[in-house]
């Protein structure tokens, strides 16, 4: 078959066909008395050879590599290809990623995709003080994507910094709680506790709070925390378990005690934070650090001041001294505040 035909039948060009011929990569095996070339059939079957090949990402030399010698295994090169098109994929995903939050921002005009590119290359720093900048330091007027926050928020180390991109997502709204709900539900450990950081901060809108009445059931106790502190201001009661659990192991005891002490401002809910206290000093296991927490946690709970006084009085004549002398001093400031 001369040139023309083969090319029409492989669907290689016949300009292709010349630099397989050139690289001495697919030379035709004959000659027409014209001196034009003339491809046998096992010719056609290594153009075949030669496109299979380079369709995995084969460069014209390994590809000649791996035809010429039979001795050249595949497993090696096969493995490079997996890890170059990985890499490949990874930055085309950045690239993806970086054009739809650009996209997101609805740039007026060019001056507007400059600094959007600007805020990412800041978030991108290696430097905390940068990243921090980045976010603090830019304009009112100038759009950002609540979604490249969002990402970022997800994926900062640094506490400072956190905070400081925790307010400027709270700025815009709900449109980046979407991305902090999908990872408080799905993502790594530290991706979780730091959506449920942000979700916090947004509480007040619904889809966050639903974001984080799911988290109050997390395994985590870190992820657990933020959500039942802000569910609790906002006068949630599922989150009372977790903040009685908070008061019990210590851990951002007063702060838990006191949104306890507000969610009693309903006699509803001081009734169920009332034996869930209760409940814990009652518990065999609990040493005299968590009942002393407990009873301090008890005095927060204004709307139940008979209540509390009952218990305070039973806590005043405890088995343990220590407990018996904190209700005890309760006991008498109740009193004085009656």
């Amino acid at each position: 078959m001369l040139i023309g035909e083969v090319a029409r039948r492989s669907g290689v060009s016949a300009r292709m066909l010349r630099h397989y011929d050139a690289l001495g990569l697919v030379r035709p095996t004959g000659r027409t008395v014209g001196g034009y070339r003339e491809y046998s059939a096992e010719d056609v079957r290594r153009i075949f050879h030669v496109e299979s090949l380079r369709s995995l990402g084969l460069s014209l030399h390994q590809v000649a590599q791996a035809l010429r010698d039979p001795s050249f295994t595949p497993v090696a090169l096969v493995g490079d290809l997996i890890r170059w098109t990985q890499e490949r994929l990874e930055r085309e995903r950045e690239l993806l990623e970086r054009l739809r939050a650009i996209d997101a921002a609805a740039p007026a005009g060019w001056q507007d995709v400059l600094r959007v590119v600007e805020l990412m290359q800041g978030l991108d720093s290696p430097h905390a003080a940068r990243r921090q900048q980045a976010v603090l330091a830019r304009q009112d007027d100038v759009p950002v994507p609540a979604e490249l926050l969002a990402k970022a928020v997800l994926a900062e180390p640094d506490p400072v910094v956190s905070g400081a991109l925790r307010w400027a997502l709270a700025r815009t709204g709900d449109a980046g709680v979407t991305t902090l709900a999908a990872a408080v539900r799905d993502g790594d450990p530290e991706a979780r506790r730091r959506a449920a950081r942000a979700l916090a901060d947004l509480a007040e809108l619904p889809a966050a709070a639903a974001a984080l009445e799911d988290a109050l059931e997390d395994p985590d106790p870190a992820v657990r925390r933020p959500a039942a502190l802000a569910l609790g201001r906002r006068g949630v009661t599922a989150a009372v378990p977790v903040l009685v659990g908070m008061v019990v192991d210590g851990v951002n005891d007063v702060d838990a005690a006191e949104v306890l002490g507000a969610l009693s401002g309903a006699p509803a809910r001081a009734d169920r934070v009332l034996a869930a206290l209760t409940g814990e000093l009652a518990a065999p296991d609990a040493d005299s650090a968590t009942r002393i927490r407990l009873t301090q946690a008890l005095v927060e709970l204004p709307a139940t001041g008979t209540a509390v006084r009952e218990v305070l009085d039973r806590l005043s004549r405890d088995d343990d001294p220590a407990v018996a002398r904190v209700a005890a001093a309760f006991a008498r400031l109740l009193d004085e505040r009656s």
